[in-house]
């Protein structure tokens, strides 16, 4: 097999675990700004895991305190929420 047919096979089994609700999502709540961003979607907790460091970074760096943070199997409607 080659890598491109793995590559896309993957890609396709997290397209229907997302549309199933079963993907996994990392949800970061932060303050000043008021937000809730989701990033994702991995196939396993720990494949999210993985990435949360980065994300946090780049959150951080936009100066917003992060005040909670779960990685869940979710299906976020957006990709960031802010209050007005």
């Amino acid at each position: 097999m080659t890598a491109n047919f793995l590559e896309n096979a993957a890609k396709k089994f997290l397209f229907v675990l997302d549309n199933l609700g079963l993907a996994w999502w990392i949800e970061i709540v932060t303050d000043k700004p008021s937000c809730f961003y989701y990033f994702g979607p991995f196939v396993s907790d720990n494949e999210a895991k993985s990435h949360l460091a980065g994300y946090l970074e780049d959150i951080e760096q936009e100066d917003a305190q992060v005040i909670a943070v779960d990685i869940k199997q979710y299906q976020p409607k957006k990709l960031t929420v802010c209050e007005e």
